[in-house]
């Protein structure tokens, strides 16, 4: 057993919703090191000999486990950079809940380079929130993940930005093969001089493959949000992007959601919103005791729902 101290232990509740290290497959990082690596009969977990980081084999036998993969930097001046790999074979079903917390007093970050490589009519869920804690400046957190799918796989990414992040890029590269289908969750919330970068790009190469991007951001204070997507279609396929944000007070939020037809047979759409809270939604929340600000609170937690 390893010692979980206070700040940790919220960290994990937040990014992950651990009250403490749990059984079962589980990679755990703190401040660079790997403290914790654990596999199971039907998920594998070992520490790349070449790179920071680590391999996850999840063999077709898993059926609807969970592997949880946190990391929490809590030291001040630790820049932390990993490879981590997953190797999902064919007709497995597996829960991925990753996220980096990081709760420092001065510069400090984690960088995740993941690469997924899913097998044939394997079904992937892929967890990962991010937060920021501490009274110092310079939190960054760079996200990048790669994505290929081989035909029938299906994978869900639930990518949040919980708050306190003062840079980040998160960049997805993602290739789909036939009949595959990817679905792409983002939340993200920015405040005081918080900047924060999305990049998706997503080839659809196979028959019937498919794919939706859904964003929802909210900005405030002086922030700063820049979301791009680019969907391209090189077959019979389907392809849908979707962002939606909310600004406020002295905030800026750039959308430039792209869709690429390179096949005749490509079905590719996209559309963007960018706006503040109707007066008319505070107005009818006022009317039932909350103060301004609770009930721009309610909205924008229903709006990141």
């Amino acid at each position: 057993m390893i010692e979980l101290d206070s700040i940790t232990k919220n960290l994990l509740k937040q990014i992950a919703g651990l009250h403490k290290i749990p059984d079962g497959a589980v990679s755990f990082r703190r401040n660079g090191k790997g403290e914790i690596i654990r596999s199971t009969a039907h998920i594998e977990i070992k520490k790349k000999e070449d790179n920071p980081g680590i391999n996850i084999y999840v063999h077709s036998s898993c059926q609807n486990e969970a592997c949880h993969i946190p990391v929490v930097v809590t030291n001040d001046g630790i820049f932390d950079l990993v490879y981590n790999d997953f190797y999902i074979e064919d007709g497995a079903k597996v829960t991925i809940v990753a996220g980096c917390g990081v709760h420092s007093g001065s510069s400090s970050g984690h960088n995740g380079i993941h690469t997924f490589h899913i097998g044939k009519n394997a079904e992937v869920t892929y967890i990962e929130n991010h937060l920021a804690l501490g009274e110092g400046k310079g939190k960054i957190l760079n996200p990048t993940t790669i994505v290929n799918m081989k035909e029938g796989s299906t994978m869900t990414m639930n990518t949040t930005q919980i708050g306190g992040v003062d840079f980040a890029n998160r960049k997805a590269t993602a290739n789909l093969k036939e009949n595959a289908l990817l679905t792409i969750n983002e939340k993200i919330l920015t405040a005081s001089n918080n900047i924060a970068k999305t990049d998706f790009k997503v080839n659809l190469l196979g028959q019937n493959s498919r794919c939706k991007i859904v964003s929802r951001s909210v900005a405030r204070d002086k922030s700063k949000q820049v979301f791009k997507s680019n969907m391209i279609g090189k077959n019979l396929c389907f392809g849908h992007v979707e962002c939606d944000g909310i600004v406020l007070d002295n905030a800026n939020i750039d959308s430039i959601p792209r869709v690429s037809a390179r096949d005749n047979q490509a079905s590719l759409s996209h559309e963007a919103s960018i706006g503040k809270i109707a007066s008319e939604q505070l107005v009818k929340l006022m009317t039932l005791g909350l103060s301004e600000k609770q009930a721009e609170s309610k909205i924008i937690e229903g709006f990141l729902k």
